[in-house]
């Protein structure tokens, strides 16, 4: 999780791609406004499975940034399964979106 969100704070798409499983992996990614967010930090809030002997994991995270000056807060739980001993990102559920307000 933490790398992938270190490539969208880079706008690594290459990245993102290559570790989104095959069956739910979009076709691009846009990031033609990339420029003008400012991303202020990824918070776990838990787990669930995702260890070496694991082939699934759940993780639900806050991510926070500025849009034109804006505060922003994503909350989201995300899916992960392990295929040949490497994690792709299956799918996530937005469960709070917050703009405006303290960061």
């Amino acid at each position: 999780m933490r790398s992938r969100y270190s490539a969208y704070v880079r706008a690594r798409a290459d990245y993102l791609l290559r570790t989104w499983h095959e069956t739910t992996r979009p076709d691009r990614l846009d990031f033609r406004d990339a420029e003008n967010i400012t991303w202020l930090g990824l918070k776990i809030i838990r787990t669930e499975a995702g260890g070496p002997n694991d082939m699934q994991g759940v993780v639900e995270f806050v991510t926070r940034h500025k849009i034109g000056g804006r505060a922003h807060r994503i909350v989201e739980t995300s899916r992960f399964v392990k295929e040949n001993g490497c994690w792709f990102y299956l799918d996530g559920m937005l469960t709070q979106e917050r703009r405006g307000g303290k960061p």
